[in-house]
């Protein structure tokens, strides 16, 4: 999933903010005892969603793919006082786990986690979000996109992970979740409603500012 050199990543990582005591033990956790680990934010990733969050501060953001919540409680360092953060995610098996994080984060109360497919649950919001975070199935990145986009207000960000998929965009017969994300990334890339840049940063993170309805 990385994109760089190990050498230049473990050098990034060196000479970032390291994760806080309870990052690392979701981390550790992930590791031993979740599925596909490699889902995980991770130190660089989190830290730059971290400053993001700061950068913003924003009174609500949505994230679409929780996980086991470590790019959640990174994201929700950076909320304004009273703000929130609704995450949703479809998997149900990790939401005990998932739920012990947030209550030891000590930022339960501004975290609302939902269990059910987004596509269903993003038209019930009737938020108004500074930042979006996609970071779900791949196919639906465009449909994601679609749903949030009005839900978004004029000056806000939306951040979407994986949009390098491993480097796969470059294959000339790329499947079908490389497909999906080429779409995603073309699409933004040619809506005259936003600005965007491409971050190669882990698995690459589209950054995108909405500049008008």
């Amino acid at each position: 999933m990385d994109v760089i050199h190990p050498g230049l990543q473990q050098y990034s990582e060196d000479h970032s903010t390291a994760e806080d005591a309870l990052l690392q033990k979701v981390n550790r956790d992930t590791h031993a005892h979740v599925l596909m680990p490699r889902m995980l934010s991770g130190q660089l990733q989190g830290r730059v969603l971290s400053m993001i969050s700061h950068m913003i501060r924003p009174q609500a953001i949505l994230e679409i793919g929780t996980y086991t919540g470590y790019a959640t409680l990174c994201l929700a360092e950076g909320l304004a006082t009273g703000g929130k953060i609704v995450t949703l995610d479809i998997n149900e098996e990790l939401e005990d786990r998932v739920r012990r994080h947030f209550k030891e984060s000590g930022k339960e109360s501004a975290i609302d986690y939902r269990i059910g497919n987004a596509v269903k649950l993003i038209p019930s919001l009737t938020d108004t979000f500074d930042l979006v975070f996609i970071d779900a199935d791949k196919e639906n990145y465009s449909t994601y996109f679609d749903l949030i986009f009005d839900k978004l207000k004029v000056g806000g960000f939306i951040l979407a992970d994986n949009v390098l998929w491993s480097g796969k965009v470059l294959d000339a017969k790329p499947d079908k979740d490389t497909r999906a994300i080429m779409a995603f990334n073309r699409k933004v890339q040619n809506d005259p409603r936003v600005e965007n840049v491409l971050l190669p940063i882990r698995d690459g993170i589209m950054l995108i500012r909405k500049v008008s309805l």
